[in-house]
């Protein structure tokens, strides 16, 4: 069995998980084994009948006290225990934040190898294959593990979604051995930001800023972009961050997030090779830049070479006039 830990946050599944556990339905498939889901919490089984949409052959429900918030401590413990029960070939998480924070502790608690952010699994020899970008993403590394379970982490919005026609399943709850007071950690409270902006590493679509954009007021050029394509978000370079025109949140690259978007459009960003590595496997790169020689252009399947600020408008008008079509 192939066990994917399902992402959730309010009782919603993240789009993540849904891709992880599809492509985990089909290395299950080139395998002959089974799929399972892992959801940790309460008041999720009503997500199950998504998981078994996206390739889960069963699901199982764990939880306890010490599962209400999430907790890396409390979850790794948990998985510890079910995956010592069930014993599967290998665990999948998809590697957002939550998942890169959880997916170490649990290998470690194992004595299991990871391998971390792949954007490519194959079937060799009867092996999963894994592959990861590796130098800031200037070349890709393939390798196997020798482990069992065997960990790894799938980036996001790099394997499709799966539709199997299923709603039903065989569904298992269980309650985690896991006490409070064994916990030393806990979430005491969670900000969220402002608005219901979808997380950059979830977007089919990033409107990425840099230091060219000048003042942080510019950034709402973007904003207004993407508040015209549906699934989009927007981003950030480091400077820009850096010099406080926009939140942490927004940040792609080495120091930020690692993004896999449709397309991912970079206004007034040099290319550094710290942003590159954060957003290099975009399926389609559009750089906007004043400098010619602009280091992103290396990397863009499409360049522009112009003032952003009149490049913007005509852009934001012919986005209107391609999505009322």
């Amino acid at each position: 069995m192939i066990l994917v830990y399902i992402e959730a946050r309010k009782g919603k599944v993240k789009k993540a998980a849904l891709e992880a556990l599809s492509e985990a339905r089909r290395r299950a498939e080139e395998l002959k084994t089974d799929v399972g889901a892992a959801l940790l919490g309460s008041g999720l089984e009503a997500a199950a009948p998504e998981a078994f949409a996206r390739g889960a052959h069963k699901v199982f429900l764990l939880e306890g006290d010490a599962l209400g918030a999430y907790s890396a401590q409390a979850q790794a413990m948990a998985l510890e225990e079910l995956v010592k029960e069930i014993k599967p070939e290998a665990v999948f998480f998809s590697a957002t934040a939550q998942g890169k924070d959880l997916a170490p502790r649990l290998a470690a608690r194992l004595g299991a190898s990871l391998a971390s952010d792949c954007t490519r699994l194959e079937i060799k020899d009867g092996k999963i294959e894994y592959t990861r970008p590796v130098f800031a993403g200037k070349a890709f590394l393939s390798f196997r593990l020798k482990s069992r379970p065997q960990l790894a982490s799938l980036r996001p919005n790099v394997f499709p979604l799966l539709d199997t026609g299923r709603k039903e399943g065989e569904v298992v709850k269980k309650t985690a051995a896991v006490k409070p007071d064994e916990v030393k950690g806990r979430v005491a409270e969670i900000l969220e930001g402002k608005g219901g902006a979808l997380d950059v590493t979830e977007a089919e679509v990033i409107f990425s800023g840099g230091r060219g954009m000048k003042a942080p007021e510019n950034f709402a050029l973007l904003e207004e972009l993407s508040g015209v394509v549906p699934r989009s978000a927007v981003g950030a370079s480091r400077s820009a961050v850096d010099s406080g025109w926009i939140d942490h949140h927004h940040q792609v690259g080495q120091t930020g997030k690692t993004v896999s978007p449709n397309v991912y459009f970079a206004f007034g960003i040099s290319g550094a090779i710290q942003h590159l590595a954060g957003m290099s496997s975009s399926k389609v790169i559009v750089a906007v830049n004043k400098d010619p020689e602009a280091p992103i252009f290396k990397s863009a399947d499409y360049g522009i070479v112009g003032d952003l600020f009149q490049v913007i408008p005509p852009l934001k008008d012919e986005l209107k006039k391609l999505l009322a079509e």
